[in-house]
């Protein structure tokens, strides 16, 4: 819940806009007015309830709001966030608990709302540093020192004291800390490689416990995975502490477990409630024999197959868990009591290993400025980017970062595709195949996934705005039409590629949906005579060519015509041809915004 102290009623209008802008607000003052809860002392109030409310906005004096609460406070960690709004909105002042509370961002929100100017005073923020303090919340890392050591490694980082940042792991918040790096900090991928004498500070974000000469603050990535196997009814008194002891022995940190896994067999086994009480906040997997045959383990048993039909319960669990990374503690036998045996190993996730990778990325529909912010970032990193270059403008290669390879594939065979993108990936680079459009969307990249699958490859894709929603955009036309229209169909016409029986062009036609219709301006004639078997000849069309590119033609007509309109314009490649009645339509209304319409926001 979050409070709104107000002070005066001349801000009772901002006090209700706040209200109605932010989740879960009530407004509390010393007066009788309507929509407000009276209270009798604002000092009395903070006393009694400062510690009830995640946030507590203040508008009015910020003289007043400190006074109010300063016999309240404790600590950072235990403080609600609080933020002062001069009456008429101009100011917005974090006060207290900025980023573990999150009143800096709450200030920033508010300070939108009312248009007014945002004051934050923290000195990360203002000096463009990371807030170490809620990094690992953002990325879901954990942490594991104090409140006062984490303040002294705040201290020694804002001061901008010689960092090593030591990266031995990838994920979303390493590519962050990479991309932000500020200029006192140098990055390091292992550990050993360090000249901890020329730095004042570590920061590490690591599964792997180390011992430093230097303030070393760690952040625990989610990345290892246990497997467990054990004895029918096994005892599990002192097993996960015994798992802990190992794993510290082999510097593998139990803040970092993300999961544990057993076998089907072993699912109501005792230990595995244990272990799942232990650790709570890792997930719990439970894989059939069948889901982990084919998984290769190190340290095979024939006795374990006979029971559960597989080589080995916890390699073979904790590998399949990781997205079949690498182990990082093979098998490992204990028994505490006797005949309890157990067995257990960890596997690191094969998405955080370091080394080669490829990212799939959609271009979108040509313009440059239309690459999703991620694809753009995807690129200015990339060490090879090789895109379709009979069908991705070559200016979006123009992100690339100095040195990086950059090769179009029009002229290759998948074999030679493969073979480049492969190079570049055994060397541990970073390698970008650049589609157009959506790459999902007749991008050709499943074939291309079969070979990363069977080389074992780490690969994602990002996805990009496709040609059929720059079609929507460029004609003003909602493709979806309330009692009209409410399905979208994006297909091709049978070329050389057939289609399947029950996708030919007539049948999805009686459907009377908007047909966004792909790689088929060569076979224009054979398209529309399909087409009118269901669709009135007066159906709105259009030819859509080189969409958001700088050559962009669309042509409007109808149906009857569209053969003529393609052949008259010389319309090619990248042509897609719309149909339907959304085309231009401005009847039929939505009730979404109607008055009397109410959902869970507007009531």
């Amino acid at each position: 819940m979050k409070a709104i102290i107000l002070i005066s009623e001349a801000s009772l209008p901002l006090a209700k806009t706040l209200q109605g802008e932010l989740k879960d607000a009530l407004i509390y003052t010393k007066n009788e007015w309507e929509g407000c809860i009276s209270i009798a002392s604002y000092h009395r109030f903070m006393e009694e309830h400062f510690n009830d409310f995640e946030s507590i906005i203040f508008i009015g004096a910020l003289g007043i709001c400190v006074r109010s609460m300063a016999g309240c406070l404790t600590n950072k960690y235990k403080d609600p966030a609080v933020v002062c709004v001069d009456s008429t909105g101009r100011f917005v002042i974090s006060v207290l608990s900025g980023h573990v509370g999150g009143a800096n961002e709450l200030t920033r929100h508010i300070a939108g709302i009312t248009g007014g100017e945002a004051v934050i005073t923290t000195q990360s923020d203002n000096a463009g540093l990371w807030a170490l303090d809620i990094l690992a919340t953002e990325y879901g890392w954990k942490t594991a020192v104090a409140h006062t050591e984490m303040n002294r490694m705040i201290t020694l980082f804002v001061n901008r004291k010689p960092t090593a940042l030591l990266l031995d792991i990838k994920d979303k918040g390493t590519d962050y800390l990479e991309r932000t790096l500020p200029e006192h900090a140098k990055v390091f991928y292992h550990f050993e490689d360090i000249p901890q004498s020329e730095f004042g500070l570590m920061i590490a974000v690591t599964p792997y416990i180390y011992s430093a000469e230097i303030p070393m603050l760690c952040f625990r990535p989610a990345v290892f995975h246990l497997g467990v196997g054990c004895r029918k009814q096994c005892n599990p008194a002192g097993i996960a502490g015994y798992i802990e002891k190992v794993m510290r022995e082999h510097r593998l940190c139990p803040l970092s477990l993300a999961s544990v896994n057993t076998i089907e067999l072993k699912k109501d086994e005792p230990l595995l409630e244990t272990l799942r009480q232990q650790w709570p906040e890792s997930e719990t997997h439970i894989y059939t024999s069948d889901e982990l045959k084919g998984i290769e383990v190190p340290n095979p048993s024939e006795k374990a197959f006979e029971v559960t039909g597989i080589y080995g319960v916890a390699e073979s669990t904790a590998l399949k868990s990781s997205g079949e990374g690498t182990l990082v503690l093979e098998k490992q036998k204990g028994v505490l009591t006797k005949g309890n045996h157990f067995t257990f190993a960890i596997a690191l996730s094969a998405i955080a290993l370091r080394g080669g990778h490829i990212e799939i990325v959609g271009a979108g529909p040509g313009d440059p400025e239309l690459i999703s912010v991620r694809g753009k970032r995807m690129l200015e990193k990339a060490d090879l980017i090789l895109y379709a270059g009979s069908l991705v403008p070559r200016e979006l290669t123009y992100y690339a970062k100095g040195g990086a390879t950059v090769r179009s594939s029009a002229g290759m065979d998948l074999e030679e595709q493969f073979a480049l993108m492969k190079a570049f990936y055994d060397k541990g680079l970073f390698v970008v195949r650049l589609h157009t459009g959506d790459p999902c969307i007749y991008g050709a990249i499943q074939e291309q996934m079969a070979f990363f699958d069977a080389y074992k490859m780490s690969y994602h894709i990002t996805p990009g705005i496709s040609s059929f929603q720059a079609a929507a955009a460029a004609l003003r036309s909602q493709f979806t039409i309330p009692e009209k229209v409410q399905s979208i169909i994006l297909t091709r016409g049978e070329g050389r590629t057939p289609m399947p029986e029950k996708e030919q062009l007539h049948k999805l036609a009686q459907s009377q949906s908007t047909m966004c219709i792909y790689l088929s301006a060569g076979i224009v004639e054979q398209v529309q005579e399909e087409l009118m078997k269901a669709y009135p000849p007066e159906t709105p069309v259009a030819a859509c060519y080189k969409l958001t590119w700088k050559e962009e033609k669309i042509y409007r007509g109808q149906l009857k015509d569209l053969a003529k309109i393609v052949r008259d314009n010389n319309l090619t490649l990248t042509t897609l041809l719309v149909v339907g009645e959304a085309i231009d339509n401005r009847k039929g209304l939505s009730r979404l915004y109607a008055h009397e319409f109410k959902h869970l926001f507007r009531k």
